[in-house]
């Protein structure tokens, strides 16, 4: 499985995931979102790779939307933010 992370502007990226289908998502990370989960120590573009593992661990790829913010993985999974913390 690869995990392609294009930023596309200051707060969107277009995430390419390969695994025996291919998809693709659009996802926006607001600065606060950046800095409350990273504190500025790593790229958001880690930050966006690692929420995509942390989501295929748990997810097939063509389960993942489409298309959203970065803090409505919260909603469908309550441990994100403390799991991404020690993943980054």
């Amino acid at each position: 499985m690869t995990i392609v992370v294009e930023k596309t502007d200051e707060t969107t990226f277009k995430v390419t995931v390969t695994a025996g289908t291919t998809t693709t998502h659009t996802v926006t990370v607001s600065a606060d979102v950046y800095e409350k989960l990273t504190g500025g120590a790593v790229p958001a573009e880690t930050l966006v790779e690692k929420s995509f593992e942390f989501l295929l661990a748990r997810e097939s790829n063509t389960s993942i939307l489409s298309r959203f913010d970065l803090p409505v993985i919260s909603r469908y999974f309550p441990e994100y933010e403390s799991k991404i913390r020690g993943m980054l």
